[in-house]
């Protein structure tokens, strides 16, 4: 998305956490990491720290929470999926970009799956993918860069479903509050830039 490339890849594991055991139900996750070399400067890999950063568990559980929203996790019996998302390149975006391109991983790994006769059929209710939106100068703008982000007044993570469902909505201000209706202005606007991204995923995954 834009100048951030993210990695994507699903894993399938034949049990589930300990608090899910015979319940016959599934669970999908995530882990988020980003490259030393991913941004202008170089970050130490957080598994050399021994810890995982807050931020990184925050946008990793954000991203589990897309993906579960729209998993039957009982046609997934009990089975996880592990996501993995390796940021290569950030320029902005990245939890969005991830969770758009986490799907894609999802929806590929239950479809081979469906074709390897583990599962019946395609547990998954709806695409979901993410955009931010900002606004700058009492200016909304869409998908921010990292320069837009850093100067933004306001800025919102949105995660929707192709049948224009809310899954979370994430937003803060740097500077004065803002009024209520710029909610709805920044609702509106995210619908329409994740347009595009839903017919991205499907065309990719047309190519599988």
């Amino acid at each position: 998305m834009g100048g951030t490339k993210v990695l994507c890849a699903a894993s399938l594991e034949e049990r589930v956490p300990a608090f899910l055991r015979g319940q016959g139900t599934g669970w999908v996750t995530a882990e988020y990491s980003m490259l030393p070399r991913a941004t202008n400067t170089r970050s130490s890999r957080e598994r050399d720290t021994g810890r995982v950063s807050g931020r990184s568990q925050e946008i990793q559980r954000l991203i589990g929470r897309s993906l579960r929203a729209v998993t039957d996790m009982a046609a997934l019996g009990e089975r996880t999926v592990q996501i993995d998302c390796d940021v290569i390149e950030a320029d902005g975006g990245t939890r969005t970009a991830s969770i758009t391109g986490a799907y894609v991983a999802l929806q590929q790994a239950m479809m081979m799956l469906v074709r390897q006769r583990v599962i019946r059929r395609v547990p998954l209710e709806y695409p979901v993918a993410a955009v931010s939106v900002g606004i700058l100068k009492d200016e909304l703008l869409l998908d921010l860069c990292y320069a837009e982000d850093y100067e933004a007044d306001v800025d919102f993570n949105v995660v929707m479903t192709a049948n224009g469902g809310l899954v979370e909505l994430q937003g803060a201000t740097e500077a004065r509050p803002f009024a209520r209706p710029m909610v709805e202005r920044v609702m509106a606007l995210a619908a329409r830039g994740l347009e595009p991204v839903f017919r991205a995923q499907r065309e990719a995954l047309r190519r599988v």
